[in-house]
């Protein structure tokens, strides 16, 4: 027996039967040989940590510009907290943990700097070109935009991530997708969970940004009732504690509290449907992932409140303006005058499009370098 035949052996023996199994994945776009000792999905995680675009995530905006602060999440921070509780409420349903794993470390690629507003500016761009929506930009960027190999372009991942990638659904992301990835039936289990372990990441952590940068009055915070029943509850456990550990430890416990409820109910519903298999869960054309009615409650309680209170701030606000003027800026100017790209990039006009072009080549800034370019373009004293 070969050291991928006993991996995938063991796979099997350790998987629930409607895990999806990398023994059976449908395999990558250009056929490739097995590694000796690593399955796919784990050779499709690494090749996410290693690409351009999961480096580029650590300056990209999560709520916070990466200048306001060292401690806020960003992008890269996110996408981390994302991927490791996809792989607990993984394991603790039996799924395939490297698939979930690297569906999660990929869900974000494709988002522009300064976060759902240069995704909002960029489909405003775009209007008549195609739009501009993130997970098809996620796809792109392992489909073509990575360039490492010899062989082909992209990073050549199986058509499971590719497809938890392009089924990415939040309130936040809607899909857009081709026939190739069957847009009437449900992705696996394993991007399932990955939407909902998103939603638990972002709700969690930008409570506690939110506290951090003052923009959340930890009073008001008591109109939430997840908030306000798990803060009740460390509080009697740690009367004399300050508020920062308080805060800490109140996140970890609605976090726990989410999670476990999300494992019950979905192991149950995968249980009352009946699935017997990978493919039986996708065949159901919808989520099988998901809260129990009353938590589903208080999180869009949660959700409501965050929305008011944090996402709405004139501080995040006033950003988010800059950030559209910025972009604006920048797209015009390049769409003007392309020579001002990179010549490795200007050089692809006639290939891709003027406008995608741009589109792509803004998609993948950082903050940072968005905002250095600026500088750079429209600055007359700021060297080019």
């Amino acid at each position: 027996m070969t050291g991928s035949d006993n991996i995938t052996e063991l796979e099997a023996k350790r998987l629930a039967p409607y895990a999806v199994k990398s023994k059976f994945s449908r395999g990558r776009r250009y056929p490739e040989p097995e590694h000796p000792f690593r399955t796919a999905f784990q050779r499709d995680r690494d090749r996410i940590i290693h690409c351009n675009a999961f480096r580029r995530l650590e300056y990209k905006t999560q709520v916070f510009v990466y200048h306001e602060g060292d401690h806020y999440r960003t992008r890269l921070t996110h996408t981390i907290e994302v991927a490791q509780i996809s792989r607990t409420i993984a394991r603790a349903l039996g799924l395939n943990e490297d698939l979930s794993e690297a569906i999660a470390l990929a869900h974000d690629l494709g988002h522009p700097p300064f976060g759902h507003t240069g995704e909002r500016v960029l489909n405003k761009l775009m209007a008549g070109c195609g739009g501009f929506e993130h997970n098809s930009q996620s796809l792109k960027i392992v489909e073509e935009l990575e360039t490492r190999y010899p062989s082909f372009r992209g990073l050549n991942l199986t058509w499971e991530v590719r497809e938890g990638i392009i089924k990415h659904n939040s309130s936040h992301d809607r899909p857009i997708m081709s026939g190739e990835y069957e847009k009437d039936k449900a992705p696996s289990l394993e991007a399932q969970i990955v939407d909902i372990a998103d939603e638990i990441a972002y709700n969690n952590h930008d409570i506690d940004d939110g506290l951090s940068s003052e923009m959340l009055v930890p009073e008001a915070l008591m109109a939430a009732e997840l908030w306000n029943e798990s803060f009740g509850e460390v509080k009697k456990s740690f009367p004399e504690e300050d508020f920062k550990i308080l805060k800490y430890q109140t996140i970890l416990r609605i976090i726990n509290r989410q999670v476990t409820d999300l494992v019950d109910v979905t192991r149950s519903a995968i249980e009352g449907a009946g699935v017997a298999s990978a493919e039986d869960a996708r065949e159901r054309g919808k989520s099988l992932a998901h809260f129990s009615p009353e938590m589903k409650r208080k999180n869009s309680e949660l959700k409501d409140f965050l929305g008011r209170n944090l996402y709405k701030h004139y501080r995040v606000l006033r950003m988010a303006n800059k950030a559209e003027r910025i972009l604006e800026g920048l797209f015009k100017v390049y769409l003007k005058e392309p020579k001002l790209l990179p010549p490795h990039f200007s050089s692809e006009i006639e290939r891709v499009g003027k406008e995608r072009l741009i589109c792509d080549y803004i998609a993948g800034m950082t903050d940072r370098f968005a905002l250095d370019e600026y500088k750079k373009l429209f600055d007359p004293y700021e060297k080019v």
